[in-house]
């Protein structure tokens, strides 16, 4: 047998891949219609959202609570910062910032 007519002629190969992209096409396209399907399916069994129940109301937050928070965050920068200036780290540091800070 000769080596030549082992090989496959392009238009050969050609063929063989139009084949498999069809194939591949078909496959996605089936499973693309079956998923839609199936989301249509279950988007219709989720019930419909209560119109007529009351809105939940927006609990304000005091404005005291804004401002200590604020102040809060302030001194726990100022003690990270003094920290960091000294090198402190690990338990050293913990230490440290919860005597700077001052635990409630």
């Amino acid at each position: 047998m000769r080596a030549s007519s082992v090989r496959l002629s392009d238009n050969a190969i050609l063929a063989r891949m139009r084949e498999i992209t069809q194939r591949f096409l078909t496959v996605a396209a089936t499973v693309s219609l079956a998923l839609l399907a199936w989301g249509a399916a279950s988007a219709a069994q989720v019930p419909a959202p209560r119109t007529d129940a009351p809105a939940p109301a927006a609990v304000p937050v005091p404005a005291a609570n804004a401002g200590d928070a604020a102040a809060k965050h302030a001194k726990r920068t100022a003690c990270l910062k003094d920290a960091k200036a000294k090198k402190l780290l690990g338990a050293d540091k913990a230490s440290f910032l919860k005597n700077c800070i001052g635990t409630p």
